[in-house]
């Protein structure tokens, strides 16, 4: 099968199309036949040695839909010939709170989607929603399930709650505002773009501001008398001008930290007075992917795609990502079908 390798780190023009043995499927597996996957920033961050642990050669890439094509013992054999979309990750583990010591996300060490075929626990399998192009399920699971995570389990999110969004264009951060949105919440954005903060709007925000711009939070918070929730992946200097406009009883949920620590500490008389609560999440369990999933169906939820490439041009995809000029998710058609 055609997949691609990534065997150093030295950018996305590391990565590589090569011919390698197909996979086929142990005890409990199934083996699917791609037909699309998506990119996401982990992938990046691979390509220059920054992700942890890293263990190359590797195949890269946690989303994918396809076609189930061979079971292995013990797999069920009426799984064959369905359309499936893939948990992105294995191992969670029994606790819902967080993931056990084993949990890891495909595409390294485990061989990812950048491939033609992958091979998965036949549990990690649910049935592609009806109403979504490949392309379109291929770019749900690992954004959507992180900002589900974020927004419902960690967030609590709630009809009539005011939410603020950051970063708003990324993957997360778009899935973000329609679980947000569809849900009942007033959604407001920050972004460095005018186009990115017009398509929030048409996602469903009400509002939304752009981050250079000095006293931007100071005007969303005269907007909205501060936030129930805020979700954020940046953290650095913006983290205490975000918890400035949170309001009592606030949550800021956070899913990264892109801009490192912040070098002035944290107002911990603010946060104990007002009762707000800071909480770190990732990623989610299989039964939040089912949720999540129950709820894309129910709501016909679309995910912004914003390229297409073949997966023979996965290193200009890589790059695209890399120069942050997207808005939505970046896919690769895994097949020519």
């Amino acid at each position: 099968m055609k997949a691609i390798l990534l065997r150093e780190s030295e950018g996305p023009g590391s990565l590589s199309l090569e011919e390698v043995e197909a996979p086929a499927p142990r005890a409990g597996e199934a083996r699917v036949r791609l037909m699309a996957s998506a990119l996401n920033r982990r992938d990046v961050w691979m390509t220059r040695g920054l992700y942890p642990r890293m263990q190359l050669p590797c195949i890269p890439g946690s989303d994918g839909a396809g076609i189930v094509d061979a079971v292995g013992p013990d797999a069920d054999d009426s799984l064959v010939g369905r359309e499936v979309i893939i948990y992105p990750a294995m191992e969670w583990g029994g606790d819902g709170r967080c993931a056990g010591p084993d949990f890891r996300v495909l595409g390294m060490p485990d061989p990812g989607t950048f491939a033609e075929y992958i091979c998965v626990p036949a549990a990690n399998l649910r049935p592609r929603p009806a109403h979504l192009s490949w392309e379109q399920a291929a770019a749900v699971p690992l954004a959507g399930l992180t900002s589900w995570r974020a927004a419902v389990t960690q967030g609590e999110v709630a009809a009539g709650q005011k939410v603020l969004v950051t970063g708003a264009g990324g993957g997360v951060a778009g899935f973000a505002v329609l679980w947000c949105a569809r849900l009942g919440a007033r959604v407001f954005v920050t972004s460095s773009s005018a186009e990115k903060l017009a398509l929030a709007r048409e996602l469903g925000a009400a509002g939304g501001e752009n981050y250079r711009d000095e006293g931007c939070y100071k005007t969303l918070k005269k907007q909205t008398g501060g936030f129930d929730l805020i979700i954020d992946s940046a953290g650095g200097r913006e983290l205490n001008p975000l918890l400035d406009i949170l309001a009592p009883g606030g949550r800021y949920v956070f899913y990264g930290a892109t801009l490192g620590n912040p070098d002035t500490g944290l107002s911990m008389a603010k946060l104990f007075f007002r009762q707000n609560r800071l909480q770190g999440t990732t990623m989610g369990s299989p039964d939040e992917f089912g949720a999540m999933l129950d709820f894309v169906n129910r709501d016909k939820i679309e995910p912004v795609i914003d390229r297409v490439f073949p997966l023979a041009e996965a290193a200009q995809a890589h790059e695209y990502m890399e120069s942050q000029s997207h808005t939505g998710k970046i896919i690769l058609r895994n097949s020519a079908d």
